[in-house]
């Protein structure tokens, strides 16, 4: 089991719209990849470690998939419309990171 962290960064002045991410973005993106998404979360920034400090990201989308290789190959099919969707909610350029579930 992998997770995909799409990571949104806190930018000033940027734009983020939270409702359309996790009402039609993310569960796009789910029925897009089928088999190779099992779920996934979706976690708005509130602050940073230091008090009164910001957050360093304004959202966080996690995929849960089966693999590597599967989540490849359903981005390999459905990328260019799952990228393509990223203006409709946000002018942030997300940062990812794929990384194998341990605990969970």
């Amino acid at each position: 089991m992998i997770t995909v962290h799409i990571l949104y960064p806190n930018q000033p002045g940027g734009r983020f719209d939270m409702q359309y991410y996790c009402e039609k973005h993310m569960p796009m993106v789910k029925a897009r990849l089928g088999a190779a998404c099992v779920g996934f979360t979706v976690d708005a920034g509130l602050a940073g470690g230091a008090p009164g400090q910001g957050a360093p990201y304004v959202a966080i989308g996690s995929l849960k998939c089966t693999s590597v290789e599967a989540f490849s190959a359903a981005m390999g099919q459905h990328g260019a419309e799952i990228l393509g969707d990223i203006p409709n909610y946000t002018d942030a350029q997300p940062v990812l990171q794929v990384s194998e579930v341990k605990v969970g």
